[in-house]
């Protein structure tokens, strides 16, 4: 069978980890591709919140398999923490032996660099991300399969570092100490011995079964893709549906539904372009009534208005089947929504993105507000001006919307 495909549209943040979860029980696998513990999905359940960085969100559901894939970058001191929320693991999560290692001294570099670049920084997580996919890219990275040997690791890490001195002098960073650092490796050897596999092989064995369903998802958003995002307030990996592949180990081919993730209106974190940011009242409601602080950091997200021209492109991009329309409750109560139909450029008029996105204004198109959609199940339910919007959003991107989620539960949740 082909592998299903989750995707953010936006600049992440979408609303994610519901979706999957609300998905999950349908599947057999759940497969996370590519980022690391910089990401957070939430998911609610009966009222419990779950906050997920590295583990996929298909965990809640007790049948699935879930494949951390060797696209990710993980952090060992991160993804102990989040597996102590569950029993059972065992049998059920699967780290791939190629994934590389996110170490503390990968965070130490990371925030030491946002500090020295001031006011010209990325505004990252400063969670290590990006520099331990530089270490990957430089091929001096170490891999997940490394912590079965962590006397050799170890050494390597301590020759990492003399190699380095001078670098990690200019960023104030302490060689470790060599037994302490080796006690925390034999650690993470007995942790996740367990779990340590060559998932490509098993994605591919659950692929090539009939009755075998597989769900893959991704982390962030299209916008903060490394090649085709705002570059270069963006994340140091490819989170687009293509970038699901060289994460897991599979080829095009055995891609199939593609359903890309929207909130109603757009968020953002961090620095970086933001066209239909909104800085007045609205902005600031829209960031109360979405409960929008990041997952991950606290940070208090961006808000603005839903951009139809980014996603539109973000849909083509990914080859999205369809949308799913996140957080249509947190309109409810705005007199006037708006949608950014295309830009201003240079006093031109453009439907597409360009390189300089910094320097568009946004052109909006104004829409009747409503009330009442929270918590809605039926689409014929929902207010008929929210009907409307849903509707123009379709028409706009080019993109049927498929769900709808009209509050942070799993079950209020509209299929179309």
């Amino acid at each position: 069978m082909k592998a299903d495909l989750i995707v953010g549209i936006q600049w992440g943040d979408e609303g994610k980890g519901k979706i999957v979860d609300r998905l999950a029980c349908e599947y057999d696998m759940v497969c996370r591709s590519q980022g690391g513990h910089n990401a957070g999905h939430t998911i609610w359940v009966d009222g419990v919140k779950y906050a997920l960085h590295l583990i996929p969100s298909g965990v809640l559901n007790p049948k699935a398999i879930n494949v951390v894939g060797n696209g990710v970058v993980l952090s060992p001191e991160s993804i102990i923490k989040e597996m102590a929320q569950f029993e059972g693991l065992e049998g059920r999560l699967f780290i791939s032996d190629k994934a590389h290692l996110n170490l503390s001294y990968h965070a130490m570099i990371d925030q030491a660099r946002e500090r020295l670049k001031g006011d010209k920084a990325i505004g990252t997580t400063g969670k290590g991300i990006g520099p331990a996919y530089a270490d990957k890219i430089n091929r001096i990275g170490h891999r997940v399969g490394e912590l079965l040997n962590p006397a050799k690791l170890c050494s390597s890490i301590m020759n990492y570092f003399e190699q380095n001195r001078d670098i990690f002098d200019i960023l104030e960073i302490k060689t470790p100490n060599k037994e302490e650092l080796l006690e925390e490796l034999e650690g993470y050897r007995v942790k996740f011995a367990p779990f340590i596999t060559d998932t490509t092989q098993m994605l591919w064995r659950a692929l090539d079964e009939e009755n075998k369903r597989v769900l893959l998802e991704g982390a962030q958003g299209t916008m903060l893709d490394i090649d085709h995002g705002t570059y270069p307030y963006v994340t140091s990996s490819s989170t687009v549906s293509a970038g699901a592949c060289t994460g897991l180990g599979i080829n095009s081919k055995d891609i199939g539904k593609v359903t890309g993730i929207v909130k109603a209106y757009c968020t953002r974190v961090g620095n970086g372009p933001f066209p239909s940011e909104d800085l007045g009242e609205d902005g600031k409601r829209l960031g109360k009534q979405g409960h929008e602080f990041g997952t991950t950091t606290g940070r208090a997200r961006r808000c603005g208005w839903f951009d139809a021209v980014a996603c539109r492109y973000a849909s083509r991009l990914n080859g999205c089947d369809e949308l799913a329309l996140m957080k249509l409750d947190v309109l409810d109560g705005f007199s006037e929504v708006k949608i950014c139909v295309a830009y201003e450029l240079d006093g031109v008029e453009i439907d597409y993105l360009p390189q300089n996105l910094e320097d568009v204004k946004p052109i909006y198109k104004s829409f009747k507000g409503w009330s009442g959609s929270a918590g809605v199940r039926k689409f014929e339910d929902l207010p008929k001006e929210a009907q409307e919007y849903v509707r123009v959003i379709e028409e706009i991107t080019k993109t049927k919307v498929g769900i709808i989620s009209t509050s942070p539960e799993r079950e209020d949740t509209i299929i179309l």
